[in-house]
């Protein structure tokens, strides 16, 4: 990568960094970000790795950002490394599309979030303490919100950054 090259991956990465975390903090101010239940908007944002590898950190960066708002040391690891490992999930399957859709890419944050955040939820707050059962509800309102913001905003969110081609840059292969 050239200079330039490199610097506009700087530059794409720290505005998605930026991005997500503002866009957190304004799902926190409707109670959406935080909790077993999260509607988080900018978990939309990490559909952007089907774009530009320069989404990984960027998204890395922007939740750990984010998740300084929750005032807990355990989303703030845990969170963040569900959201690199889902970074780099959907960027390893870009590629794989059903329909035009990067489905597999879509479906990558729900699960690994569902899983991970279900888990953290499960064994550091249930009031009971950890249950199977309480994992897998955990699991389930996770992925829940998840889904719904990667699918429903997803799609249309995906088809427009495509339509447009945003992330047309050199860096940026496809």
């Amino acid at each position: 990568m050239s200079r330039k090259e490199n610097i506009n991956f700087i530059i794409t990465g720290a505005l998605i960094a930026a991005v997500y975390a503002g866009l957190t903090f304004l799902s926190n101010a409707f109670g959406l970000a935080y909790g077993p239940i999260q509607l988080r908007i900018s978990e939309v944002l990490t559909l952007l790795p089907v774009f530009t590898p320069a989404a990984i950190p960027g998204l890395t960066v922007g939740c750990f950002i984010a998740n300084i708002g929750s005032f807990n040391a355990a989303d703030m690891i845990f969170g963040t490394l569900a959201t690199l490992i889902a970074a780099i999930i959907t960027y390893l399957l870009r590629n794989v599309t059903v329909k035009k859709l990067p489905i597999l890419s879509m479906l990558s944050p729900v699960i690994v979030n569902a899983l991970i955040i279900g888990l953290e939820i499960a064994i550091l707050f249930l009031p009971e303490g950890y249950s199977f059962w309480g994992f897998i509800i955990s699991t389930l309102e996770v992925g829940a919100g998840e889904l719904i913001v990667c699918f429903v905003l997803g799609v249309p969110f995906y088809l427009a950054v495509n339509k447009y081609r945003i992330f047309d840059m050199k860096f940026t292969k496809r």
